[in-house]
């Protein structure tokens, strides 16, 4: 899809379908990436849906989400290739007593149907324009996001025993990442940029109520007053939007109306995941019921 002024009004419904209470800046952004072709650099705090872009993009163009997920030492050819070893032994067996020479062998294992392709080659050889979600770059070492400069800049690999194999069609590129290092100067220069931070507590009711429609109302805009307030705190691990929604699932599913100190403490680990972050908060449960404004319901 080449999308055009008429699109960015789909783009900010299947924004909104996916639990986006889009301020604008996400969905031109998408429309943007789409228009000019361009890799989407998303970064912002662990959970507030970056990755759903991605799949937003996907849906809007019609096509297949292909998704590398990024670690510390992944290497080039983990994103782009592998050969079947296995399979190749099994070929070399199988033709042992068939007389063949080295080269024709060679020839034939060194093809196509052995080699395992990775999400890097997989989307630049995709019958149709697909979507690449590079997630969690930054957790990548700084040589592969180099390897990585050089496929976005040509778009083409080489592999040494078949030779250079360029795109099919140029793949959508979005990339995500949570800070963890600074990025490089020029893979931010080849990229369009969007910043996603915690949402405001009005934006945050608003994906709860639309993400757990089922809600009580009251209970929902409690479990938003409480996260906003927890995000305050000094945590090790802040909870994002994606917890809230856990949350208020978890709630709902109990048919509960309203907050208790109880219930907060009995299911703080769908909220947080580190021990001393729920220490810490059991410790100031008090202080966080009068900071929402809704004590005389929290007690």
């Amino acid at each position: 899809m080449n999308p055009t002024s008429q699109e960015l009004p789909q783009i900010k419904k299947m924004l909104h379908e996916q639990g986006y209470i889009d301020d604008g800046a996400i969905a031109m952004s998408v429309f943007l990436a789409m228009k000019l072709e361009k890799p989407l650099l998303v970064e912002g705090p662990a959970g507030v849906g970056k990755t759903e872009i991605a799949k937003v993009m996907a849906q809007a163009m019609g096509t297949e989400l292909i998704r590398l997920q990024c670690y510390e030492g992944l290497d080039s050819t983990h994103a782009l290739y592998e050969w079947n070893y296995q399979y190749q032994l099994l070929y070399l067996k199988m033709q042992e007593h068939q007389g063949k020479g080295i080269q024709d062998l060679e020839e034939t294992i060194f093809s196509d149907k052995f080699l395992l392709k990775r999400p890097v080659l997989n989307a630049i050889t995709h019958k149709e324009k697909a979507v690449l979600l590079i997630d969690e770059v930054d957790r990548a070492d700084e040589e592969f996001e180099s390897f990585l400069l050089e496929v976005l800049s040509d778009w083409q690999v080489t592999i040494p025993e078949i030779g250079t194999i360029k795109a099919t069609h140029k793949p959508q590129i979005i990339l995500t990442g949570n800070r963890t290092r600074e990025l490089s100067e020029a893979l931010r220069r080849r990229c369009l940029y969007l910043w996603i931070d915690y949402p405001t507590f009005e934006k945050e009711l608003a994906i709860v109520q639309s993400k757990v429609p089922e809600i009580d109302q009251q209970l929902g805009i409690q479990i938003c007053a409480f996260m906003k307030e927890l995000r305050e705190m000094k945590l090790e691990k802040t909870p994002g939007i994606s917890e809230t929604i856990d949350w208020a699932k978890a709630l709902a599913s109990m048919h509960l109306t309203h907050l208790d100190k109880q219930i907060v403490e009995d299911t703080l680990g769908v909220v947080l995941k580190d021990w001393q972050d729920m220490r810490h908060t059991r410790d100031s449960l008090s202080e966080l019921f009068e900071r929402t404004g809704v004590s005389s319901r929290l007690t």
